[in-house]
């Protein structure tokens, strides 16, 4: 019993830092090799005026029609 205990006792120094559960994989560092694009808008009022907008609308129609 005594060596089960020596053994827990090793590996709980093992590593002394102490961090949350759940992050111990994330690194705060920028370490990417990829750079992210900034976020797209929602709603642009130049796409009302595009003829491939009312196309997908048209096409999301139908579907949903056939599918239902």
């Amino acid at each position: 019993m005594e060596a089960k205990e020596q053994d827990v006792s090793l590996g709980a120094n093992k590593f002394p830092e102490r961090q949350p559960i759940g992050i111990a994989a994330q690194s705060h560092d920028d370490g990417k090799d990829y750079k992210e694009p900034p976020p797209a808008p929602l709603f642009e009022p130049s796409e009302l005026t595009s003829w491939s907008f009312y196309r997908a609308g048209i096409a999301e129609f139908v579907a949903t029609f056939l599918f239902l």
